[in-house]
């Protein structure tokens, strides 16, 4: 394994991203169109300067044709992904590591999900074993590791509903100053405690909603980059640990942490060159599926010490105005989860932010230099993690 062999080697030249929310009026062609098109607008290209194309979904759709369809794009190749909720990271993945090894020089990368007219509650689960999956659910999984970590770390069940209530209440106030977020709206500490339980410990605002989206990225070489703007965004590098489920029959596995997500982290930031997260990232988009994801992955990404993640959202750390803000945008909480988008959408919001170009003069951060996107899919005792690491150029 080499780590650092694709750092800087590989840009961002455009992005876009639809309004995420519950898009009756809006197809998934729509929202690809959407979404390709504000890329195409940022980059200063068009279709006719793509050689290839990526794109990620988890239910919404199968194969490339998926984005030839709507885009017209004729005799092209497109690969279709999906890799549970870390789909757009991946996607991103495939077609920065086609830039680097130079079968392509201008790449197109398409995240999109259509939930909202699917019929479904929320996602479907297609880790069906005859005996594991019977019966389970995403926010009854969730609440085990909640009440397993709270368990481990001594927090009362009210200290760590409290506890959750402030990473929900910061994530919505987040969410209500992105004019494409699917909830735009704040709340109150009080709200979401009261709220409805959907799995004890976790509340109707401990959980992300069922989203329609898209989002998309022009990827090329950090050499052409330079001759379309000076502003590109490189990717430094990805981490990826699929774990092999073995919680579910493991006596001694233990869920108040989580082991994919450290060792996705440990790959990510090797191939970062990154030493310290807390100092050489200036913002974080993470997967606040349930806010007790967001808890823990504080600790497993190296944020917070191993047990001590309820300080740091004591102090505020973590806000839009604290010292490392994470989900910026307001998360999957507040700005949606249409799976396959979430990914890109998570590295729009990167890309925005280094530009010094957030949507609104309150979000925009000071002098950000680095930041990671991390999505994953499943639960703890069986997670898919999927980190991208996108930075100023060296």
């Amino acid at each position: 394994m080499n780590p650092g062999a694709i750092r800087d080697k590989v840009a961002i030249i455009g992005m876009g991203c639809t309004k995420f929310g519950e898009l009756w009026d809006k197809s998934l062609d729509d929202m690809i169109i959407d979404a390709t098109y504000e890329a195409f607008d940022d980059a200063g290209i068009g279709a006719e300067d793509l050689e290839a194309a990526w794109v990620g979904t988890q239910m919404s759709s199968f194969t490339g044709a998926t984005l030839s369809m709507p885009l017209k794009l004729k005799h092209m190749p497109i690969t279709r992904i999906e890799n549970a909720c870390g789909t757009g990271q991946d996607t991103l993945r495939a077609a920065t590591y086609a830039i680097a090894c130079g079968a392509y020089d201008m790449v197109l990368v398409v995240g999109a999900e259509k939930l909202k007219d699917s019929g479904l509650s929320g996602l479907p689960d297609p880790f069906n074993h005859p005996v594991y999956g019977q019966g389970a659910t995403a926010p009854g999984r969730w609440a085990l590791g909640a009440t397993k970590y709270f368990a481990a770390n001594k927090l009362s069940p009210q200290e760590g509903k409290a506890t959750l209530a402030k990473i929900a209440v910061k994530n919505h106030y987040n969410g209500s100053l992105h004019p494409k977020a699917h909830f735009q709206r704040a709340i109150t500490q009080e709200q979401a405690i009261n709220a409805p339980i959907i799995a004890f410990p976790l509340g109707l605002f401990d959980c992300c909603p069922t989203t329609d989206g898209a989002a998309a990225a022009i990827v090329t070489t950090t050499e052409l980059a330079k001759k379309y703007r000076k502003d590109y965004v490189t990717v430094k590098g990805f981490g990826v640990a699929i774990g092999p489920g073995w919680g579910k029959e493991d006596f001694d596995y233990k869920y108040d942490y989580l082991p994919e997500t450290i060792a996705a982290g440990k790959q990510a930031y090797a191939a970062a060159g990154i030493t310290d997260p807390r100092k050489d990232l200036s913002l974080a988009e993470i997967h606040d599926c349930f806010t007790i994801a967001e808890l823990m992955e504080y600790e497993a990404l190296g944020f917070s010490e191993m047990g001590h993640a309820k300080d740091d959202v004591d102090a505020g750390t973590f806000t839009l105005k604290g010292p490392f803000p994470v989900n910026s945008d307001g998360g999957l909480k507040s700005f949606g989860h249409p799976v396959g988008a979430s990914g890109i959408r998570m590295c729009y919001e990167i890309y925005k932010q280094l530009q010094g170009k957030a949507q609104l003069p309150a979000r925009q951060l000071k002098n950000p230099k680095m930041g990671l996107a991390m999505a994953q899919g499943g639960h703890p005792g069986f997670l898919m993690p999927i980190i991208a690491i996108l930075g100023l150029p060296a």
